[in-house]
């Protein structure tokens, strides 16, 4: 996992195919406006069923439906913008565009369609439906990696392997197939989402600092190593079922190393830049939810702390920042955060914060916690949309093809 800086740098042109209209001519541009729609929908939905006490979709039991479509709704939408756009410039190739790229979009809707009405559908048809964006993902980014054997991005393909079989895991689990897929895919996918911020905040946030600021930023490539490496052994720990006594310490060493890696990345001196500053913010995140995963595994914290640690403050807040910095940057406008996103990012970190915070309220006012850090981070996502998305489905404003 060398950090070497490439993902940020300024995008090499690939002109796209002939007659693409401008909200294809990208990864960026249908994904991030459809995991910022899927932000608000599927977290008002959850919201509702928390403060109503209902069920939200039969076909995966209610706490796991929250699960799954955070992760493979939400943030695989969020890495498909990411990783479609970011490989045509790691590699100089471009990935899906134009009808290919309408066609991936296309099975990301119908995944979260058929997940919605499950109950109405066979459920063999809502698994292979669901089942199908995410090969289709990886074909689109690894046919330029491996084709320009960017092996330093091979990494970044097997976890989206190991995504898919998350995801498989949770299907078969709800086939009633697989004892405990339920469980241990969910706890899979949230890993290994993290493990793509680990890997993609090392190569971006130390860059982006430095560039903008001028401060003297330090990356520590044995710290790297130790952070990717203690969150991998998590993940194989969640999938083969360990017990605390060995989640425990992992998770209090891979805490560490997440705080010994940021320690010199300059984040004092990202704190009048919002685009910064929210990088910084989320892969604080990080360590939290590591540290607050080894409490629980002495029964000092609710399981439920750190993983919204994760999904809601690291995941969250960084596809927030990074969704906007790139949909600045490549449609040709500076790289400057309005007052709106300054407010977004903003709601995404107190909702984060609180829904961490909600673990820990009493079970009387737990559910009205809930539901008040949900709806400012989902709001958040709608001041992206509102923000941000009319400029996803225009042309660049500088005239160059993407």
């Amino acid at each position: 996992m060398a950090v070497r800086h490439e993902a940020g740098q300024a995008p090499r042109p690939v002109s796209p195919p002939a007659r693409s209209v401008p909200w294809l001519a990208k990864g960026f541009r249908p994904f991030f406006p459809l995991a910022a729609a899927y932000a608000v929908a599927a977290i008002g939905a959850w919201l509702h069923a928390v403060a109503a006490r209902a069920s939200v979709a039969p076909y995966f039991p209610p706490p796991y439906w929250h699960a799954h479509e955070m992760v493979h709704g939400f943030s695989a939408a969020v890495l498909a913008g990411f990783l479609l756009t970011a490989a045509s410039n790691w590699t100089a190739r471009e990935t899906l565009v134009g009808a290919r790229l309408g066609a991936l979009a296309a099975a990301w809707v119908a995944g979260r369609a058929v997940v919605a009405v499950g109950h109405a559908l066979p459920a063999p048809l809502v698994a292979a439906v669901d089942l199908a964006f995410l090969p289709g993902l990886l074909a689109g980014v690894g046919r330029p990696i491996v084709g320009s054997r960017s092996r330093r991005n091979y990494g970044l393909l097997a976890l989206l392997v190991g995504l898919a079989l998350a995801n498989g895991a949770m299907h078969l689990g709800a086939l009633g197939l697989l004892p405990g897929g339920l469980q241990r895919g969910a706890a899979a996918g949230v890993g290994l989402v993290a493990l793509v911020v680990v890997v993609v905040s090392a190569r971006v946030v130390p860059m982006f600092t430095r560039n903008a600021t001028g401060a003297p930023v330090r990356v520590t490539p044995r710290a790297d190593w130790l952070a990717f490496g203690g969150l991998a052994a998590l993940v194989l720990a969640d999938a083969a079922g360990a017990g605390p006594e060995l989640v425990g310490p992992v998770a209090a060493l891979t805490a560490l190393a997440l705080v010994l890696r940021s320690w010199g990345w300059g984040a004092w001196a990202s704190r009048s830049v919002p685009l910064l500053w929210v990088l910084h913010v989320g892969h604080a995140f990080l360590p939290l939810a590591l540290g607050l995963r080894a409490l629980a595994a002495a029964g000092l914290a609710p399981s439920s702390a750190w993983l919204h640690a994760v999904g809601a403050g690291a995941i969250g807040t960084l596809a927030l920042g990074m969704m906007t910095r790139v949909g600045l940057g490549h449609t040709g406008r500076p790289l400057v955060a309005g007052r709106a996103m300054t407010v977004a990012f903003a709601l995404v970190i107190a909702g984060a914060g609180g829904r961490v915070l909600a673990a820990f309220a009493p079970a009387a006012q737990q559910a009205t916690a809930v539901v008040v850090a949900g709806a400012l981070w989902s709001a958040a996502f709608a001041v992206y949309l509102v923000a941000c998305g009319p400029a996803l489905a225009r042309p660049r404003v500088d005239g160059r093809p993407g």
